[in-house]
């Protein structure tokens, strides 16, 4: 892992830095730390990103799976480490203030054709495929704490089953539901749930992290008999894919990792064993799989190592150990 670390410290200013904060556990008012933001922040391909999120909140929504959907943006963007302290950040943030739910969750433009149960017509709403990554994304921002974000939080929790998170759509989305039986969990809103779940520490224990993680767990387990929504977690489930986007199993081990009651979780061990077997002789990891809107990141191509996908890998793998 050594080995690893120095040729991610090598790599562009967002893996350094994270690898400085996550793997090194450096301080954030340390001088290597402080320049490596910098430099990550000044950077063109984050600069292009933050451009792109300041016109929140874009087309209208046509697929939740889609990788250029501005919401997975902004989640990668709260993933490298940005904060409300950065102008664009709070920019981009007030603008999903302006259009919250009465429920609580914030809204996207999006269009259900009638035939889907929907109105046919252009309209604003919230899914759990969107809704708790908006606002996982806000809570790694730093506004885990404003009264907007813990309404919407408390609301989506609310909505948990006995076996997961279902597909739930918003009133203004009519009757819209995938493709699974009613009573069936959605993997990826139960996915999508735990991740926003794990930002905030008065949800990390609670009963409804319990019910979301022992859902995904076992659908691993039984992986080869149940397929809910036609979520599988079969070949493709298993390839190595950044950044987190859908239902893939780094992903998933990711969230799950973020929940230290887990660590000791032979379901948990298992994926993790899975998932480091996948490193070359030098410790480094290499996409199985990529997002076409990605292609101009190192992990947007399946010919080489990424650093980014090798940091996010040793980083999971490190908090289940």
């Amino acid at each position: 892992m050594k080995d690893a670390v120095q040729w991610l410290l090598k790599g562009e200013p967002f893996v350094e830095y994270r690898t400085r904060v996550d793997l090194l556990c450096q301080l954030e008012n340390e001088p290597e730390v402080i320049y490596a933001k910098q430099r990550m922040v000044e950077d063109q391909k984050i600069q292009l990103l933050l451009q792109e999120l300041k016109d929140w909140p874009g087309k209208v929504l046509n697929s939740h799976k889609s990788a250029s959907q501005p919401f997975h943006k902004l989640s990668f963007v709260a993933d490298l480490g940005l904060t409300k302290n950065d102008l664009s950040v709070d920019m981009v943030v007030q603008k999903i203030f302006e259009h919250q739910s009465d429920e609580g969750p914030f809204q996207l433009p999006t269009n259900v054709p009638t035939h889907f149960g929907g109105s046919g017509t252009d309209t604003r709403g919230w899914a759990l495929c969107d809704a708790p990554v908006i606002i996982y994304s806000i809570a790694k921002f730093g506004y885990d704490r404003d009264a907007k974000v813990q309404n919407a939080v408390k609301y989506l929790a609310g909505l948990v089953h006995e076996n997961g998170w279902h597909c739930v759509v918003s009133k203004e989305l009519g009757k819209f539901r995938g493709p699974g039986r009613k009573k069936d969990p959605c993997p990826y809103a139960t996915l999508a749930m735990l991740k926003m779940l794990s930002q905030f520490d008065d949800w990390r224990q609670s009963k409804e992290a319990h019910i979301g993680a022992e859902c995904l767990l076992d659908l691993w387990q039984r992986s080869l008999e149940v397929h809910p929504y036609m979520f599988y977690m079969g070949t493709d489930f298993r390839k190595l894919k950044a950044p987190f986007v859908w239902y893939d199993i780094l992903h998933v081990l990711d969230v799950l990792s973020k929940f230290s009651w887990l660590k000791s979780d032979s379901r948990l061990v298992e994926m993790a064993n899975l998932v480091a077997s996948k490193a070359d002789r030098e410790g480094k990891f290499t996409p199985e799989s990529e997002w076409k809107a990605w292609k101009g990141w190192d992990f947007g191509q399946k010919k080489q190592p990424s650093r980014w996908l090798t940091f996010l890998v040793l980083r999971t793998l490190k908090s289940i150990s």
